[in-house]
């Protein structure tokens, strides 16, 4: 799979943008600032229709413009066909092969994107929901209508939500439509932890060995689920369900007197152990950033093994922050086999002859110059 070519209208910093890559590495190459970080969100936003740096969109919109456009074409199975997504104050709207697609589960997918930028490195560390971040998107990119079920939880979870503080001020006394609410939140909140524990299953065994190999046999990575309550990666949809339904039941009161929904996979997290421990807490900085890779490289294999071909590779300004051993490991995994789209300010501190190989563009001011 690779994208073939790429065009942006208002898109940021680029009033327009036309652009075609080569099939196996590209070199975007600019000063801070120029926009090489904003073509590779365009990219990123073509395969999900949503940033991964901000949840709003009228910011990717070029500044007292009504519009933007991003094009793509891509190759996927011999064939090759258009993706455009168009963001408005109206709202979005997503193509594919130049039919409007409405439903975000019949869009995603169609361009398979990992993407590693230097805030990914802080996956280990970081806040809980940028690892539930990372298990949705990865997730739906391999079962879209996962995107779907996340959707209705979140449409009910927040209806819940009001409720819940309508019952704290007494504002309503009936309790029907909360036994309504709960009933349905836990319907998606089973397929939804089922669906995760098989992801981070698969991960797991993709993660290991790459670990293992980046860590010299050095070190064991385990990967691991962790719920707002007591349940097993082998209970099925239906006990999960009857889990989450018993528990909203026993924790209900708490509920009411707090306002908000206190479990479920909105609260969830996943947890990284490196010979048993908690890398989070007890893992160096090398540690964390070793894991962080592992589970990059993990999901390129893990995306293959899915759909049968390789996501396109984005590597955003994050060769300069591993060191060498690091930085030949992911080279050479990648090498010959992803398309992969590399920006940085320069390439003089990246020697490996994958480098060398690449097509290079040049980006000053939302433009490609020659």
């Amino acid at each position: 799979m690779n994208i073939e070519h790429l065009q942006l209208k208002n898109y940021r910093n680029y009033n327009e943008l036309d652009i075609t890559f080569d099939d196996k590495i590209n070199m975007i190459i600019g000063e801070n600032a120029q926009g090489k970080t904003n073509l590779m969100e365009a990219i990123y936003v073509l395969a999900f229709s949503k940033s991964h740096r901000t949840p709003r969109e009228k910011e990717l919109i070029q500044w007292e413009q009504e519009y933007a456009k991003i094009e793509g074409r891509v190759k996927k199975r011999e064939q090759s066909f258009p993706l455009e997504i168009v963001l408005s104050a109206k709202g979005k709207k997503a193509k594919l092969n130049h039919i409007e697609q409405k439903k975000l589960s019949e869009y995603i997918g169609a361009l398979n994107v990992v993407i590693f930028a230097p805030e990914h490195l802080a996956l280990v560390k970081g806040a809980p929901q940028m690892r539930r971040r990372f298990i949705d998107m990865e997730l739906g990119q391999i079962q879209p209508t996962y995107i779907y079920h996340l959707g209705q939880y979140q449409k009910i979870l927040k209806q819940r939500n009001h409720l819940l503080k309508q019952l704290q001020r007494f504002e309503k006394q009936d309790k029907t439509m909360l036994y309504v609410l709960t009933e349905q939140l836990s319907q998606h909140a089973a397929i939804l932890v089922e669906r995760r524990f098989i992801f981070l299953d698969l991960l797991r065994q993709w993660a290991s060995p790459i670990h293992r190999g980046i860590s010299h046999q050095t070190e064991k990575l385990d990967i691991c689920y962790s719920s707002t309550i007591e349940v097993s990666e082998s209970a099925d949809k239906a006990k999960l369900e009857s889990i989450y339904t018993n528990k909203f039941h026993e924790l209900q009161e708490k509920e009411i007197d707090r306002g908000t929904t206190l479990i479920g996979p909105h609260r969830d997290d996943m947890m990284f152990y490196v010979n048993d421990k908690d890398v989070q807490t007890y893992g160096s900085q090398g540690q964390q950033r070793t894991t962080a890779l592992s589970v990059k490289l993990a999901e390129i294999e893990l995306i293959y093994n899915e759909v049968g071909e390789y996501p396109v590779l984005l590597l955003d300004d994050v060769l300069s922050e591993l060191d060498d051993h690091r930085q030949s490991h992911l080279l050479d995994t990648i090498k010959g086999k992803v398309q992969t789209i590399v920006s940085t300010t320069n390439i003089n501190g990246v020697n490996h002859e994958t480098l060398h190989e690449a097509q290079l563009y040049r980006i000053e001011n939302g433009k490609v110059v020659t």
